[in-house]
């Protein structure tokens, strides 16, 4: 299991405002810098600094543009200024449809989990610039995907996701301004119609604010789209790390994301809900299909049970276990990926071991285990990952590999 990251969006959310939290996190910035130099993009430079908002020390992203690519992103008075305000001359930007920007990502130098992060990021963004001009995806051919920055900036974002583990990301709630900023297409209302696409699609939580502007961007919606796990918070929990990014508006409030890395700290007693149907007629292909949805979408637990339904026609029983935030989201995925026509829904209430994960070194190498405990045992569960890892390592079976770690956890 990964890390687990709190995005805290009260002045919005944008690219280099996430780069940026998440460098100040600690994600590796060689690694960074490696991974945007195998781009095949050019007419830019990146500057990862310090800077003061608020009075807090905190860390900045920038991608510096050529005149050719210069788009005004973080020109005030372009954005919202008056119509005839001059800024230079106009240059013809290079526009990229998702098929090129695609092609970039898959032959840069980064892990597959970086180019998946990034390749879906760029789908949401394509998709709700499809929905907002009214044309086909394979049809879009526009500025906001096609920026050198944006390339960049999302390209960082996966990389720094992947080089700092996170698995899961909660945002409880993304703030937005009001009123009217200018683009490339002419003045539109906030939040813009890219921004709404998403939310529409991807059910994202917005709180809107006094703030006269654009608080989130196309990109930012789209990273919390891709990333969010969980609009919850856990009900108690540590901080391991925070980060602070910093954006480049300049609103009535301080333009800064703070991102933390957070533990969850079980209580004995919490309340979980169980999803359950029964559906006759789908094959075994789509109830796997749907298992992995459930999952990817952060399902406690997925199982099937045969049973018997009337006239004795062979079914199964589809339970799900979840936290009550996620009842919705599972359910519009059971309803989308099999043939029932009703779910039923039960509070449970449920007694739980204490946990938490340690790193343990063992004689064949280092594994991840889950150590359970109350007031009078203690359990060790090595993690699978960890097994299967020393298993090859090793040239051992994978039964021996565990009760090794466990009794060599045991002795320790």
């Amino acid at each position: 299991m990964g890390q687990k990251l709190y995005l805290e969006c009260y002045s919005g959310i944008s690219g280099d405002m996430t780069v940026a939290a998440l460098l100040d996190l600690g994600a590796d910035q060689e690694v960074l810098k490696k991974a945007l130099a195998s781009l095949a993009v050019d007419g830019y430079e990146i500057e990862i600094s310090r800077v003061k908002k608020a009075g807090l020390d905190i860390c900045d992203f920038a991608v510096h543009l050529d005149v050719v690519h210069e788009n005004h992103d973080h020109d005030m008075e372009f954005l919202h200024g008056q119509e005839h305000l001059h800024h230079g001359p106009r240059h013809r930007h290079e526009h990229r449809g998702l098929p090129e920007i695609l092609h970039i990502i898959e032959h840069a130098d980064i892990t597959p989990r970086a180019k998946a992060i990034a390749e879906k990021i760029f789908r949401i963004i394509a998709q709700a610039e499809a929905k907002a001009h009214g044309v086909e995806v394979s049809e879009v051919h526009f500025h906001e995907v096609g920026a050198v920055d944006s390339i960049v900036d999302i390209v960082a974002i996966a990389v720094c996701i992947d080089n700092l583990d996170i698995t899961e990301v909660i945002v409880p709630s993304v703030s937005e301004g009001q009123g009217f900023v200018r683009c490339q297409h002419g003045v539109i209302p906030v939040p813009v119609p890219a921004v709404v696409a998403i939310a529409e699609a991807h059910g994202l939580v917005l709180h809107r604010t006094e703030t006269e502007g654009e608080l989130v961007t196309p990109t930012g919606a789209a990273v919390v789209a891709a990333l969010k796990t969980s609009d919850v918070l856990p009900k108690n929990y540590t901080i391991l790390k925070s980060g602070i990014g910093a954006g480049k508006r300049t609103y009535d409030r301080p333009s800064l994301l703070r991102a933390m890395l957070i533990k969850e700290q079980s209580a004995d007693c919490d309340t979980i809900y169980k999803l359950e149907t029964n559906v006759d007629d789908c094959t075994g292909e789509a109830l796997g299909y749907v298992m992995e949805r459930l999952f990817e979408a952060g399902a406690r637990d997925v199982h099937f049970i045969p049973v018997f339904m009337k006239k004795n026609r062979p079914a199964y029983q589809l339970n799900v276990i979840c936290r009550e935030a996620q009842i919705a989201q599972l359910e519009q995925i059971i309803f989308e990926e099999t043939t029932t026509i009703g779910i039923r829904r039960v509070e449970m209430e449920r007694t739980v071991l204490k946990r938490e994960e340690e790193i343990f070194e063992t004689s064949i190498g280092a594994a991840r285990v889950k150590v359970c405990k109350n007031a009078s045992l203690v359990r060790v569960y090595p993690e699978y990952g960890s097994v299967a890892e020393l298993c090859k390592k090793n040239q051992m079976p994978y039964l021996n590999v565990y009760e090794l770690i466990q009794k060599e956890y045991e002795a320790k």
